[in-house]
């Protein structure tokens, strides 16, 4: 076999080409906040902050309404399970951010990349059919109260978050598996604090068509249905709460469902400007990630705490109980 120069060179080329343009199983580089490095130090002590409030307010929520035989409901049964997902799915993004604005590297390994995208993606879908569920289960709470006990029954809470966990585990392994079979540039640098799917897609050297009709399509899926039942559920809510002559009764029963569309709208918000608004500002968009990765675990166990009674209640007797044995 004879090889001269230029047949070596071309083979060369070749090889140099197929490398750039699909690399697997090596790292990607998390660009993050593109700030000056003086701010890493304030971001990084504020992303502290707020996780340590995000597992504070979360784990406590956990520990009361397991611990509080009062609490034994539907409506805090759901809650519990909000409490899990905004702990675990917060856990998956802020301690690697974190890390990295002290790294050099800002790397994050191919299998650490899916990983994050899928456990994050099965958590944030998991949340939106959980917040359709809570918002029903105000739904029959308020417009039918008698029957309350019998349609709300612990067969029907448990199939609701079961199915939801089961909806955010498919579109978890759908979203990474089409994503994460693209071929990838040489760079590899995702700008993003981390692995979500459309920045992760921008890297990819290959036509983003199909990919992003797909994409679409399936967060059209999630998002349209549970929203649709919130929406609809709101508005038997409101018109049943505007009918009720008590001023008491119609503050309590408003004051209870604003926590419920507080929390709706910063999370749907920021979730459509994420995911169905062109992808032009890559710096917005992570601002906005903040908002359901950060801001909302944080916010859900303050809100539903601060302004419920029977949490309260039950977080003066925990705390009245320590008091008694120190």
């Amino acid at each position: 076999m004879i090889m001269d120069s230029g047949g070596h060179k071309q083979v060369s080329a070749m090889g140099d080409r197929r490398t750039s343009n699909h690399s697997e199983g090596t790292d990607f580089t998390l660009v993050g906040f593109t700030v000056r490095p003086e701010l890493h130090i304030f971001l990084f002590l504020l992303f502290l902050l707020v996780y340590a409030m995000i597992l504070l307010g979360n784990v406590g929520m956990m520990a009361i309404i397991m611990t509080d035989p009062r609490l034994n409901t539907p409506m805090y049964f759901f809650l519990g399970n909000l409490s899990f997902i905004d702990l675990f799915y917060s856990s998956v993004i802020a301690p690697k951010a974190m890390i990295n604005f002290w790294s050099e590297s800002k790397s994050i390994s191919f299998a650490g990349c899916v990983t994050q995208l899928f456990l994050f993606t099965l958590f944030i879908v998991t949340e939106g059919f959980l917040l359709a569920a809570m918002a029903y289960d105000r739904f029959v709470a308020i417009c039918n109260p008698l029957l309350y006990s019998v349609r709300m029954s612990t067969r029907l809470c448990t199939q609701l978050v079961a199915g939801s966990y089961f909806c955010g585990c498919v579109d978890g392994v759908l979203l990474s598996s089409m994503t994460f079979t693209l071929p990838f540039c040489a760079s590899r640098a995702i700008n993003h604090f981390y692995c979500d799917y459309r920045p992760v897609q921008r890297i990819s050297c290959s036509d983003l068509y199909i990919h992003k009709i797909l994409s679409f399509v399936l967060c059209s899926i999630i998002i349209l249905p549970t929203i649709t039942v919130i929406i609809v559920s709101y508005m038997y809510i409101v018109s049943t709460v505007l009918k009720i002559r008590s001023t008491e009764g119609r503050k309590k029963a408003f004051s209870t469902c604003s926590s419920h569309l507080g929390v709706v709208s910063i999370l749907y918000g920021a979730v459509t400007f994420m995911y169905f608004i062109p992808d032009r500002f890559p710096e917005l968009s992570k601002v906005a990630s903040l908002c359901y990765t950060l801001v909302t675990p944080m916010l859900n166990p303050l809100i539903y705490s601060l302004r419920n009674k029977d949490v309260k209640e039950a977080l003066r007797m925990v705390l009245g109980k320590k008091n008694v044995f120190a």
